[in-house]
């Protein structure tokens, strides 16, 4: 990927259709018969979307899914129809500044259900362990050590809040939610594409330690929706910086984070912008990922 110092804050006025949703990063569009999803430069912690946006990152996030939902077609349909900017010239205004941030989609049913599948304990996955020996209601051995590997890995489903966090619950409430067999083929089909891009990942030097999916329903069937093996919703780790009862350096916006933690700021108010040589480094190591994770 060539590096670019453009970032796209919005693509409002970009797109001649209606603008049906707004989230941190994502736009949602409206083209009648199916949605356009626009990838932004966009990046948020402690629920603020922070200043300025950061190049590149909207492009890598759009370009990754589309890898992966390449890559696990086989597997399970997506929503995908194409991401050809050019068959849809007639609603883009600003073609050059949207180039591969645009994602034309099915229009499905989504099911609000998070899928979070865990393969090290760690995280949020680590809290509740700490406290109660369990991951959503799931009973782990005794004695594991903050990033273990888990023999096997875990499916530790959140139910989706439009506002606030999504809240981890266990399998049993996600049956009660949306009916038991749909809860037994998503979290057949959630474990079952783990393992195969787990696999990817470390023939790269990579650990996917965990990762989050999205599912609707389109005409009946199950798809994958919304984004895919994205550092926004996996967590990567270089294999070569894995280590136990440390906090591993993730291959994503750890330097915004890291800046945020020292910086004082309190987390209950507009933050200041974040300086230059943050928003670099955080560029560079969405691009790194990108090459990593997809080259030969």
């Amino acid at each position: 990927m060539k590096p670019s110092d453009y970032a796209l804050d919005t693509a409002e006025g970009l797109v001649r259709a209606p603008l049906l949703y707004k989230g941190k990063v994502r736009e949602l569009y409206d083209l009648g018969e199916h949605y356009l999803i626009v990838v932004t430069d966009r990046i948020s912690a402690f629920d603020y979307v922070l200043k300025p946006a950061v190049p590149d990152k909207g492009r890598v996030l759009n370009l990754l899914s589309k890898y992966w939902f390449e890559q696990t077609e086989e597997l399970l349909p997506n929503h995908v129809v194409h991401t050809d900017i050019d068959r849809i010239a007639d609603k883009i205004a600003g073609p050059g500044k949207l180039q591969d941030r645009i994602m034309v989609t099915k229009k499905a049913e989504r099911i609000d259900i998070e899928c979070v599948v865990r393969g090290y304990i760690t995280g949020g996955g680590w809290r509740q362990y700490q406290k109660t020996g369990e991951v959503n209601g799931i009973k782990l051995p005794e004695g594991l050590r903050k990033n273990e590997r888990l023999e096997q890995p875990i499916f530790t489903p959140a139910g989706k809040n439009d506002v606030g966090h999504d809240e981890d619950i266990p399998f049993e409430e996600m049956a009660r939610r949306v009916g038991e067999d749909l809860a037994l083929a998503l979290k057949e089909k959630s474990l079952a594409l783990y393992q195969f891009a787990a696999k990817k990942c470390e023939e790269q030097g990579i650990l996917l330690a965990d990762c989050k999916f999205e599912f609707g329903l389109a005409d009946g069937e199950i798809i994958l929706i919304d984004e895919l093996f994205t550092p926004d919703s996996s967590r990567f780790w270089a294999k070569d910086n894995y280590a136990l009862d440390i906090e591993i350096d993730s291959m994503d916006k750890e330097p915004v984070r890291a800046y945020l933690a020292g910086s004082g700021w309190d987390k209950n108010s507009e933050p200041d912008p974040l300086p230059q040589e943050v928003v670099e480094a955080t560029s560079a190591r969405y691009r790194d990922i990108y090459r990593r994770l997809t080259e030969a």
